[in-house]
């Protein structure tokens, strides 16, 4: 089994930021909270964010907007525009049993995932009714959603645009890449 991560490694860029960018647009007041946002994503990426701290402080902002998604549309909307994101060297390589493993959100990944034809991904989760993230796949959760579905099942390869916040799955493959923008290095 080959297991990707997402943003910055198969979608060039984040996809999280470029649907809050996509939601902003759709609903102006959520300008107010792009400073926030972008203090967030910054902190993730350097690995400074824990994720309890993820969950008590970034996740009531996207709670709160959660019930006003159309989940039927949006998902597709955003990915229209967006597809374009996805980087070339995936569809060289892609296997039938590839897994994609993001903090990304569940809805936002089913609809690309289909696009794509992939058919296993680990997600972050929500409770669309009720307007409540039931789990962010970051870090070590990823490992935990990754065992919770396919014990010990081998990673044949890996790929990933971070090998801090990614260690964990780095430790558990046979082999790691690093995919910066176009390219990518063995390093494990």
């Amino acid at each position: 089994m080959n297991v990707y991560d997402f943003d910055n490694t198969i979608y060039d860029g984040e996809s999280c930021f470029d649907l809050f960018k996509f939601y902003m647009k759709k609903d102006f007041s959520l300008i107010k909270l792009f400073p926030q946002v972008v203090k967030g994503f910054a902190k993730y990426k350097k690995g400074e964010v824990s994720i309890e701290q993820m969950v008590s402080k970034y996740a009531p902002l996207a709670e709160e907007k959660i019930k006003m998604i159309d989940f039927e549309n949006e998902p597709k909307e955003f990915w229209d525009k967006h597809m374009k994101k996805i980087k070339p060297f995936y569809k060289e390589i892609q296997k039938d049993d590839d897994l994609i493993i993001t903090a990304s959100p569940d809805f936002h990944i089913e609809e690309i995932a289909k696009r794509l034809g992939i058919k296993y991904y680990l997600t972050s989760t929500f409770d669309k009714q009720k307007g409540k993230i039931d789990f962010i796949c970051i870090r070590e959760n990823k490992i935990t959603a990754f065992k919770e579905k396919y014990g010990d099942r081998e990673i044949e390869n890996f790929y990933t645009d971070s090998a801090e916040n990614d260690a964990p799955l780095i430790n558990l493959a046979k082999h790691a890449f690093l995919v910066k923008k176009h390219k990518i290095t063995q390093i494990k």
